[in-house]
């Protein structure tokens, strides 16, 4: 997911792009071959290995079973002290950037990440590239590499969003429209949530209506022409929809965790979010959840099909581990069929892995189901820094009903401004 980022780290992203693809800098060949060859000969020969892992702190009851069984896999071997300690998946680039070689062995990232790391020369290639290739999916490997080589090793194909809704309230003909679910909402006395002011989610209303947006080759900026017409739909037209929308009784712009704890009390009956929040809302609303592609809204009075980010997540390794060989045993190990079993078990994590994702468990889980459906509706996050500021100060501005008064043309090109602005600028 999104993080919101300083001029300064964007300065110092567009340094280090321009170091790594050029061959000239820290991400060069060179570079990195004699930075891993420095960690090897750092690695202690006393047998005593020392390896922190980053991840999100809901996650640790599921690594610290595959941490376990690592151990127990390679008792003897060496005499492990193995750290795990909680890091937003949201922060590991920035963190990872400010203060490499004090940062962890072994990493959680989003995809979104990894051209940056790679680009620093903070992530150390995958080393039995053959084998983790043939044990993910397609789609995951591709994400995981760059110009053919495999950079980090996939755990889930599931960083993405959907609906989820409850069937006490709500039948499989209401949720194809978001205005049916609304008025289902608004009779009784329910609400609709999603988290309207974050980016992340705020593309799932323009991705669908023609217009353009994408990452420029410079792997910085971003072309965006959300302001303009395209498809017989205008950018003010998305804009006069979110409006009516956000506007709506029952319509309520919440975080994720906080999506949750709506449903346990009975206040939300339906919502926008992942496969992270699947256990929360199976206790919240029981044998009641229903989860399912996004529904389409209304724009210019046309039926428009939500779209969404989507994306996987994959454990990397510092280039600059005292134990880098052992930091690469240990992210191949949490991230194997056995570890990715464990997630789904317990996470209900969409799994990467080809065996696992076959399982008939998966194949009945609604949320994995959801995000197959949705998926045909998505597409890889692939964002400039400046669409993230940007978007979100667009949200503040729907959200308070347009206090300004400004025209919507006026709100539409100072999004497309700040989302196409220079780091310079």
């Amino acid at each position: 997911m999104k993080t919101k980022k300083s001029i300064l780290l964007a300065v110092l992203s567009v340094l280090l792009v321009c170091a790594a693809f050029t061959g000239c800098g820290k991400g060069s060949k060179k570079d990195n071959g004699s930075s891993e060859k420095k960690v090897e000969k750092s690695e202690d020969d006393s047998g005593k290995v020392s390896l922190t892992v980053w991840s999100e702190k809901n996650n640790f009851d599921a690594i610290n079973k595959c941490i376990e069984s690592f151990k127990k896999k390679y008792e003897g071997e060496a005499d492990f002290n193995i750290v795990l300690a909680d890091e937003s998946d949201a922060d590991t680039k920035n963190d990872i950037l400010s203060n490499v070689h004090n940062s962890a062995d072994v990493f959680s990232i989003p995809d979104d990440q990894l051209l940056g790391l790679i680009a620093s020369g903070a992530i150390s290639p995958v080393a039995n590239e053959d084998e983790v290739t043939k044990a993910n999916i397609k789609g995951a490997v591709e994400a995981a590499s760059y110009k053919g080589k495999l950079y980090a090793y996939p755990y889930s194909a599931d960083n993405g969003y959907f609906l989820y809704y409850n069937k006490k309230y709500l039948k499989d003909s209401d949720v194809k429209k978001l205005d049916s679910i609304l008025a289902v909402a608004n009779r009784e006395g329910k609400k609709f949530t999603m988290q309207f002011d974050s980016g992340w989610y705020l593309y799932s209303f323009f991705g669908n209506t023609g217009h353009t947006f994408e990452l420029n080759s410079d792997g910085v900026t971003n072309t965006c022409n959300w302001n303009e017409e395209a498809g017989g739909i205008k950018g003010t037209d998305v804009a006069e929809a979110l409006l009516k929308l956000t506007s709506n009784p029952a319509f309520m712009s919440e975080s994720d965790d906080n999506f949750v704890e709506n449903a346990k009390s009975g206040k939300v009956i339906a919502g926008i979010s992942g496969a992270w929040n699947s256990v929360g809302l199976q206790k919240a609303w029981g044998k009641d959840l229903g989860a399912c592609k996004l529904p389409t809204y209304t724009c210019a009075g046309k039926q428009i099909q939500m779209s969404s980010f989507k994306g996987y997540k994959m454990m990397c390794v510092n280039s600059y581990s005292k134990n880098l060989k052992w930091a690469h045993k240990l992210a191949d190990w949490l991230t194997n069929e056995e570890s990715q079993t464990i997630r789904f078990n317990e996470l209900k994590q969409g799994p990467s892995n080809r065996e696992v994702s076959k399982s008939p468990e998966v194949a009945k889980e609604p949320a994995i189901q959801a995000l197959v459906a949705q998926s045909e509706y998505g597409v890889l996050q692939r964002v400039g820094n400046s669409y993230w500021n940007a978007s979100s100060e667009f949200c503040e501005t729907i959200l308070k009903g347009n206090p300004n008064h400004k025209s919507l043309q006026q709100i539409m090109n100072t999004l497309v401004d700040g989302i196409t602005k220079s780091v310079a600028e």
